[in-house]
Protein backbone atom coordinates (compact mmCIF):
# COMPACT_ATOMS: atom_id res chain seq x y z
CA UNK A 1 0.00 0.00 0.00
CA UNK A 2 1.41 3.26 -0.72
CA UNK A 3 -0.67 5.87 1.16
CA UNK A 4 -1.18 9.91 -0.18
CA UNK A 5 0.79 11.87 2.56
CA UNK A 6 -1.98 14.12 2.51
CA UNK A 7 -4.42 13.74 5.91
CA UNK A 8 -8.29 14.00 4.67
CA UNK A 9 -11.48 14.11 6.48
CA UNK A 10 -13.46 10.82 6.10
CA UNK A 11 -16.78 13.04 3.86
CA UNK A 12 -13.70 14.36 1.53
CA UNK A 13 -12.28 10.54 0.83
CA UNK A 14 -16.05 9.37 0.44
CA UNK A 15 -16.93 11.72 -1.86
CA UNK A 16 -13.44 11.23 -3.73
CA UNK A 17 -14.79 7.49 -3.57
CA UNK A 18 -17.66 8.17 -5.02
CA UNK A 19 -16.20 9.81 -8.49
CA UNK A 20 -13.21 8.01 -8.81
CA UNK A 21 -12.87 4.41 -10.87
CA UNK A 22 -9.97 3.59 -8.75
CA UNK A 23 -10.47 2.08 -5.73
CA UNK A 24 -8.99 3.39 -2.19
CA UNK A 25 -9.14 2.55 1.41
CA UNK A 26 -9.15 5.06 4.07
CA UNK A 27 -7.33 4.73 7.41
CA UNK A 28 -7.00 7.49 9.67
CA UNK A 29 -6.92 10.33 7.93
CA UNK A 30 -4.75 8.54 4.96
CA UNK A 31 -5.32 7.52 1.76
CA UNK A 32 -4.46 4.17 -0.03
CA UNK A 33 -4.95 3.26 -3.54
CA UNK A 34 -5.87 -0.41 -4.08
CA UNK A 35 -4.04 -2.62 -5.85
CA UNK A 36 -4.49 -5.17 -8.95
CA UNK A 37 -4.92 -8.70 -8.00
CA UNK A 38 -3.94 -11.97 -9.67
CA UNK A 39 -6.17 -14.38 -11.28
CA UNK A 40 -5.44 -16.87 -8.34
CA UNK A 41 -6.39 -14.18 -6.09
CA UNK A 42 -9.77 -13.52 -8.15
CA UNK A 43 -10.25 -17.15 -8.52
CA UNK A 44 -10.32 -17.57 -4.83
CA UNK A 45 -12.20 -14.99 -3.68
CA UNK A 46 -15.27 -16.40 -6.22
CA UNK A 47 -15.22 -19.31 -5.05
CA UNK A 48 -15.62 -17.88 -1.62
CA UNK A 49 -18.02 -15.57 -2.24
CA UNK A 50 -20.19 -18.50 -4.63
CA UNK A 51 -20.04 -20.78 -1.45
CA UNK A 52 -21.38 -18.49 1.34
CA UNK A 53 -23.68 -16.71 -0.83
CA UNK A 54 -25.37 -20.25 -1.94
CA UNK A 55 -25.66 -20.96 1.76
CA UNK A 56 -27.00 -17.75 2.48
CA UNK A 57 -29.71 -17.84 -0.11
CA UNK A 58 -32.82 -18.22 1.70
CA UNK A 59 -31.84 -15.83 4.43
CA UNK A 60 -33.87 -13.51 5.11
CA UNK A 61 -32.02 -11.55 7.27
CA UNK A 62 -28.03 -12.04 6.00
CA UNK A 63 -26.14 -10.74 2.92
CA UNK A 64 -22.43 -11.40 1.86
CA UNK A 65 -20.03 -8.57 -0.02
CA UNK A 66 -17.09 -8.77 -2.33
CA UNK A 67 -14.83 -6.51 -2.40
CA UNK A 68 -16.89 -3.83 -3.98
CA UNK A 69 -18.10 -2.71 -1.02
CA UNK A 70 -16.81 -1.31 1.98
CA UNK A 71 -16.51 -1.79 5.68
CA UNK A 72 -16.25 1.22 7.86
CA UNK A 73 -16.12 1.48 11.61
CA UNK A 74 -16.72 5.02 13.06
CA UNK A 75 -14.96 7.22 10.27
CA UNK A 76 -11.88 5.61 11.24
CA UNK A 77 -11.32 3.18 8.38
CA UNK A 78 -13.14 2.46 5.53
CA UNK A 79 -11.93 -0.59 4.22
CA UNK A 80 -12.55 -3.43 0.84
CA UNK A 81 -12.46 -6.45 2.03
CA UNK A 82 -12.34 -9.37 -0.20
CA UNK A 83 -15.79 -10.91 1.16
CA UNK A 84 -17.75 -9.89 4.11
CA UNK A 85 -21.16 -10.94 5.71
CA UNK A 86 -23.61 -9.17 7.68
CA UNK A 87 -27.17 -9.87 9.46
CA UNK A 88 -27.54 -7.28 11.17
CA UNK A 89 -30.46 -4.87 9.89
CA UNK A 90 -28.60 -2.05 10.33
CA UNK A 91 -26.58 -2.58 7.33
CA UNK A 92 -29.69 -2.84 5.09
CA UNK A 93 -29.62 1.72 4.59
CA UNK A 94 -26.02 2.08 3.41
CA UNK A 95 -25.65 1.07 -0.46
CA UNK A 96 -22.13 1.70 -0.15
CA UNK A 97 -20.28 1.06 3.25
CA UNK A 98 -21.56 -1.51 5.81
CA UNK A 99 -20.86 -1.78 9.49
CA UNK A 100 -21.68 -4.16 11.37
CA UNK A 101 -20.01 -7.44 9.93
CA UNK A 102 -20.04 -10.75 11.32
CA UNK A 103 -17.37 -12.81 9.22
CA UNK A 104 -14.62 -10.48 7.19
CA UNK A 105 -12.30 -12.80 4.70
CA UNK A 106 -9.25 -11.82 2.80
CA UNK A 107 -7.36 -13.29 0.60
CA UNK A 108 -3.52 -12.77 1.27
CA UNK A 109 -1.40 -11.11 -1.67
CA UNK A 110 2.38 -10.51 -1.00
CA UNK A 111 1.34 -6.92 -1.13
CA UNK A 112 -0.72 -6.62 1.43
CA UNK A 113 -0.15 -9.69 3.94
CA UNK A 114 1.57 -8.40 6.46
CA UNK A 115 -0.93 -5.54 6.71
CA UNK A 116 -3.76 -8.13 6.81
CA UNK A 117 -2.61 -10.06 9.53
CA UNK A 118 -1.54 -7.17 11.87
CA UNK A 119 -2.76 -3.92 11.82
CA UNK A 120 -6.08 -4.48 9.76
CA UNK A 121 -6.81 -7.07 11.75
CA UNK A 122 -6.42 -4.77 14.99
CA UNK A 123 -8.50 -2.65 13.11
CA UNK A 124 -10.99 -5.36 12.74
CA UNK A 125 -11.28 -6.12 16.30
CA UNK A 126 -12.76 -2.91 16.94
CA UNK A 127 -16.00 -3.65 15.20
CA UNK A 128 -18.55 -5.26 17.93
CA UNK A 129 -20.44 -7.78 15.51
CA UNK A 130 -17.22 -9.36 14.06
CA UNK A 131 -16.88 -13.15 15.15
CA UNK A 132 -14.87 -14.45 12.68
CA UNK A 133 -11.84 -13.29 10.21
CA UNK A 134 -10.68 -15.19 7.77
CA UNK A 135 -7.03 -15.34 5.78
CA UNK A 136 -7.17 -17.45 2.93
CA UNK A 137 -3.49 -17.93 1.22
CA UNK A 138 -2.75 -18.11 -2.54
CA UNK A 139 0.11 -20.56 -2.23
CA UNK A 140 -0.91 -23.21 -1.02
CA UNK A 141 -4.33 -24.23 0.62
CA UNK A 142 -4.43 -23.11 4.04
CA UNK A 143 -6.81 -20.98 5.44
CA UNK A 144 -6.54 -19.00 8.88
CA UNK A 145 -9.96 -18.21 10.66
CA UNK A 146 -9.33 -15.88 13.78
CA UNK A 147 -12.85 -16.62 15.94
CA UNK A 148 -13.66 -14.47 19.25
CA UNK A 149 -14.32 -17.25 21.58
CA UNK A 150 -14.74 -14.51 24.23
CA UNK A 151 -15.10 -10.32 25.54
CA UNK A 152 -11.27 -9.60 23.95
CA UNK A 153 -10.15 -13.17 23.14
CA UNK A 154 -9.67 -14.44 20.16
CA UNK A 155 -8.17 -17.91 18.68
CA UNK A 156 -6.79 -18.71 15.81
CA UNK A 157 -7.50 -22.64 13.89
CA UNK A 158 -5.75 -23.15 10.91
CA UNK A 159 -7.39 -25.47 8.17
CA UNK A 160 -4.83 -27.37 4.80
CA UNK A 161 -5.30 -29.19 2.49
CA UNK A 162 -8.21 -32.13 3.05
CA UNK A 163 -9.87 -30.24 6.04
CA UNK A 164 -13.02 -29.20 6.37
CA UNK A 165 -13.25 -25.24 7.12
CA UNK A 166 -15.92 -24.59 9.96
CA UNK A 167 -17.48 -20.71 9.83
CA UNK A 168 -19.52 -20.99 12.89
CA UNK A 169 -20.44 -17.30 12.60
CA UNK A 170 -22.47 -18.23 9.54
CA UNK A 171 -23.26 -22.05 10.53
CA UNK A 172 -21.65 -23.28 7.24
CA UNK A 173 -19.11 -25.80 6.74
CA UNK A 174 -16.96 -26.30 3.52
CA UNK A 175 -14.12 -28.36 2.21
CA UNK A 176 -11.23 -25.91 1.57
CA UNK A 177 -10.44 -27.63 -2.22
CA UNK A 178 -13.48 -25.83 -2.82
CA UNK A 179 -11.94 -22.37 -2.18
CA UNK A 180 -8.88 -23.61 -4.46
CA UNK A 181 -11.00 -24.79 -7.40
CA UNK A 182 -9.52 -23.78 -10.98
CA UNK A 183 -6.39 -22.50 -9.72
CA UNK A 184 -3.70 -22.39 -12.25
CA UNK A 185 -0.44 -22.94 -11.20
Amino acid sequence: MIAVPNYINPEEYLEIERQNPIRHEYRRGLVYAMAGGTDNHDRIAQNLLYLINSHLRNSPDCRFYSGNVKVNYQNEFYYYPDAFGTCDPRDRSDRYAKRYPKLIAEVLSSSTQTFDLGEKFTDYQKIDTLEEYILISQETQRVECRRLTGPDTWETEVYGEGDLIVLKSLNLELAIGELYLGMDP
